[in-house]
């Protein structure tokens, strides 16, 4: 079994704004904009919509939890038949 790709583009999302955000807390200014108030907008703003989209989701990592949402599909689709 395999981890879905939504899930593996999630949290390389939100890694990767996570880090952006970090170097921008630190003053090292990632995306090249020169007004720094607009990066720290940006940056905020994408670090909070991809945490709230990014966990919203079921990330299944683990084979256990994965077998669990197939389970979990397959009941859904019994009782919408």
């Amino acid at each position: 079994m395999q981890i879905a790709t939504a899930t593996i583009v999630r949290t390389v999302l939100l890694v990767l704004a996570l880090l952006n955000q970090v170097l921008t807390i630190s003053g090292h200014s990632p995306i090249p904009i020169e007004d720094e108030t607009v990066n720290e907008f940006i940056a905020t703003g994408a670090t909070i919509i991809i945490a709230i989209v990014t966990w919203w989701k079921n990330n299944s990592f683990t084979q256990a939890a994965i077998r669990a949402d197939r389970v979990m599909k397959d009941i859904k689709t019994q009782k919408n038949s």
